[in-house]
């Protein structure tokens, strides 16, 4: 922002009082020439009047300019001097008079110009803070739209999710089971051929290995047991077999009455959980993770921890500012957020801690399991 240095001083806003302060100011320095006159030379009056033409002239405009000049040169040829009245100046005078009228326009002539650059400086600075304002309304809304346009992509993506577990374990997983079952048919007419029993025994081993991979890869993209039996169930299976993949040693401690949650919330905690060991396994060289869960009245605390080299001070940093995290981040923060709730992540050289807190309403924990235990009875049938 522009300071005094470019703009002047604080000065009275009102004309009458501006031109009444130049007429006092030019007065009161003819008052002190007149009362100094025996001591000092009569052009020392114009030396004394020209600061303060400089000083009108830089800080109020044009006309106290102006005015300021003729009653100093007014003053100072016909009244501090002792002289009779309208009497023909001398020529030193007259000299000293062209003096201060050159040396007056001059100082008149800069500090309008002065005052008109500064006017120029400040209608610029006013439409430069007028443009930033527009543009950080412009951010504003581009950040809120962003933010409802992540929410649901998230909301589409686990719905995708649900849809392609579905449609896997209905039509492929059956027509994949009734495969597996007619080349076993097959195999026990034609053992005789060995070539061919040979053949078909492979065909079936690679159709058990499709089977396996379908149903795996369809309990990993949404767990049945998760809408089913809730993480009680859905957690401790998918430790498990994460713990046998990656041979990381997975520690849980989800209590044993841990009950139902909302569903949305639900998803949200297994998802967390699923990126947690992800990123445990990609990145940190942790032989251990440890996964705790506590619920209370009022909200759902999820711990995840490991013993790995820890994320860097400088990422860690961008994590938890406004920079520019890993694309898992982002969505742990935006699930974590969308449920009212709070992300936390901590590391050092010794490993990383992150910490989630999602709240419990009781109304809407109640409504929720209800529709869960809905969607549970209704995938059993």
């Amino acid at each position: 922002m522009l300071t005094g240095g470019v703009f002047p001083a604080r000065t009275p806003r009102n004309a009458l009082i501006r031109y009444v302060l130049a007429i006092t100011l030019t007065l009161i320095v003819l008052l002190v020439c007149h009362s100094l006159n025996p001591f000092v030379g009569d052009n020392v009056t114009f030396i004394a009047l020209t600061p303060v033409v400089a000083f009108v002239a830089w800080y109020w405009g044009l006309g106290e300019s102006l005015l300021t000049v003729l009653l100093a040169l007014g003053g100072t040829m016909y009244w501090p001097i002792p002289q009779h009245s309208l009497s023909v100046p001398s020529l030193a005078q007259s000299a000293g008079a062209l003096a201060f009228i050159f040396t007056s326009a001059v100082i008149v002539a800069l500090g309008e110009a002065r005052r008109r650059e500064n006017e120029k400086l400040r209608n610029a600075q006013g439409e430069l803070e007028s443009r930033v304002q527009e543009r950080t309304a412009e951010l504003d809304s581009a950040n809120q739209k962003l933010r409802r346009l992540t929410s649901r992509l998230l909301e589409l993506q686990d719905e995708e999710r649900r849809r392609i577990a579905r449609e896997l374990h209905d039509s492929i997983g059956q027509m994949l089971a009734a495969v597996s079952m007619n080349l076993s048919a097959a195999r026990a007419d034609i053992d005789r051929l060995t070539k061919t029993t040979a053949t078909l025994t492979d065909s079936e081993d690679l159709v058990q290995q499709m089977c396996k991979e379908v149903r795996t890869i369809s309990h990993l993209l949404h767990p049945p047991l998760l809408d089913e039996a809730g993480l009680a169930s859905a957690l401790p299976w998918y430790t498990e077999g994460f713990a046998r993949r990656s041979k990381i040693n997975v520690n849980l401690d989800c209590p044993d009455d841990f009950g139902r949650i909302p569903r949305e919330m639900e998803t949200a905690v297994f998802r967390l959980v699923q990126e947690c060991l992800t990123n445990i396994h990609r990145h940190s060289g942790s032989p251990t993770a440890k996964i705790r869960l506590h619920r209370s009245n009022h909200e759902v605390v999820i711990q995840v921890e490991d013993k790995g080299q820890g994320i860097p001070s400088e990422k860690l940093g961008s994590m938890t500012s406004a920079g520019t995290p890993g694309v898992g981040i982002t969505g742990m923060k935006e699930r974590v957020r969308q449920l009212g709730g709070t992300l936390e992540i901590s590391s050092d050289h010794s490993g990383t801690k992150i910490v989630a807190r999602l709240p419990i309403s009781e109304t809407s924990s109640n409504e929720d399991l209800s529709s869960t235990q809905d969607a549970s009875s209704s995938a059993a049938a």
